[in-house]
C-alpha cells in the first residue's frame, strides 16, 4: 500500500489546524461581549440617523419619550450554518439599515427619540429547534439586546418615558425584556407602550402588563399576526386563540373597512391608504388582498407575516404619537 507523501500529510494536518483555529477563533468571537459604549455597534441612535431612515420622517419628532427598536430575523438562508449572525458582517449590516430600519423604525420615528442596536440574532431555524440548540441561539442574542437595552438605561434615557417596538425575532427579545426590567418593577411607570407583533402572545402573559384595547391607553403591550383569508396553518398554529388587537382601530373590534386604513408602506417607499380590510378572528389578524399596483405579488404569499408592521406603517406612526401624548398628558 502507498504511504501519503510527506507533502500530502504536511497539507493534511496544516488544513485540519486551520480548520481547529476557525472554529476555535469562531466561539471566541461569539462569546465576547459587544460594547455598546461604541457608537458603531448601535444601527440607530438619535444624533446618527442614516440618510435612508431620515428621509423616511414626516414632520417633527417627540423628543420627551424614547423608542427602543429590535429589528427582526434576517438570517434566513437554509443553507446557512450559522445559529447566530456576527454584528461586524457588513452584508448583514447594510440589510439591516435598508430593510428593517428604514420600513419598520421609521413608523416610531415621530413618537420618540430611536435607539436600535446591533446585535447577533438567531438564525429563523432556532424556533423550531429549540430543544436542539435553538433556545441557546435565541437566549445568546437576547444577552446582546439585553447589554444594549442596560446601557441605554444608564446612559441615555434620562428618566423619559419608553416605547419598546419591534417585530417577530425582535418581539421575542422586547418580551423577555418586559419580564425582566418592566413587569412588577420601578421602571413600569416609564412604559409607554410596547408593541411587539410578528409572535404569538398569551394575553396573561405578563403579571401586570395589560394587553391595551383602547388606542390612546399607556402601560401596556399590542400584538398581532397578520394573515389571509385562507390561513398559512404551518404559521397560523403559533398565533391561534392568541392576544390580538386591531391594528387599525387599536382595540377588538372584529372588523375594520377599507377607509379606516392609514397606510401600508411599500418597498418603493409610496404610501397606499384604505389598502384593506382588516378582521379580528381567534388571535389572528386577517386582510384582503391589498389594493395598490403591485397586489398580484400578494398572490405569492402564504401570509403577510413580513408585513407586520408594513401593511399598518401609517396606523402605527398616528397611533404612536397619540399614545406618547397621552402618556406625557398623564405623567
Amino acid at each position: 500500500m502507498q504511504m501519503p507523501s510527506l507533502k500530502n500529510r504536511i497539507m493534511k494536518h496544516s488544513f485540519l489546524l486551520f480548520f481547529v483555529l476557525f472554529f476555535l477563533c469562531g466561539r471566541s468571537q461569539q462569546s465576547l461581549k459587544i460594547d455598546y459604549s461604541i457608537p458603531s455597534n448601535w444601527a440607530l441612535t438619535p444624533d446618527n440617523y442614516p440618510a435612508s431612515f431620515q428621509k423616511m420622517i414626516k414632520g417633527s419628532v417627540q423628543d420627551s419619550v424614547d423608542v427602543f427598536y429590535v429589528y427582526p430575523t434576517l438570517l434566513l438562508d437554509k443553507e446557512n450554518p450559522r445559529w447566530n449572525i456576527d454584528i461586524d458582517d457588513s452584508v448583514f449590516r447594510e440589510k439591516i439599515i435598508n430593510s428593517p430600519i428604514k420600513f419598520q423604525a421609521s413608523a416610531w420615528a415621530n413618537a420618540g427619540k430611536l435607539y436600535a442596536p446591533f446585535y447577533r440574532q438567531a438564525h429563523i431555524r432556532a424556533y423550531s429547534n429549540l430543544e436542539n440548540g435553538g433556545r441557546d441561539s435565541l437566549l445568546f442574542a437576547y444577552h446582546d439586546v439585553r447589554a444594549a437595552f442596560i446601557y441605554y438605561l444608564e446612559h441615555f434615557n434620562k428618566g423619559r418615558g419608553i416605547i419598546l417596538a419591534g417585530h417577530s425575532q425582535g418581539s421575542t427579545h422586547l418580551s423577555l425584556l418586559l419580564k425582566e426590567f418592566f413587569d412588577g418593577k420601578e421602571l413600569q411607570k416609564q412604559l409607554v407602550a410596547a408593541y411587539i407583533p410578528g409572535i404569538g402572545f398569551e394575553r396573561n402573559e405578563f403579571k401586570t402588563i395589560p394587553l391595551m384595547i383602547q388606542k390612546d391607553q399607556t402601560g401596556g403591550f399590542v400584538t398581532w399576526n397578520t394573515h389571509k383569508k385562507k390561513l398559512d396553518q404551518r404559521t397560523a398554529k403559533w398565533h391561534l386563540g392568541k392576544a390580538v388587537i386591531n391594528p387599525v382601530t387599536w382595540d377588538t373590534t372584529s372588523f375594520a373597512a377599507r377607509q379606516f386604513h392609514q397606510g401600508f408602506l411599500f418597498s418603493n417607499e409610496k404610501m397606499y391608504v384604505h389598502s384593506f380590510n382588516t378582521h379580528l378572528k381567534n388571535g389572528v389578524v386577517w386582510i384582503s388582498t391589498p389594493h395598490f399596483p403591485y397586489r398580484y405579488l400578494a398572490f405569492t404569499m402564504d401570509n403577510y407575516h413580513v408585513g407586520d408592521v408594513n401593511l399598518f406603517w401609517e396606523d402605527i406612526r398616528q397611533n404612536a404619537i397619540l399614545r406618547s401624548t397621552s402618556y406625557l398628558q398623564n405623567k
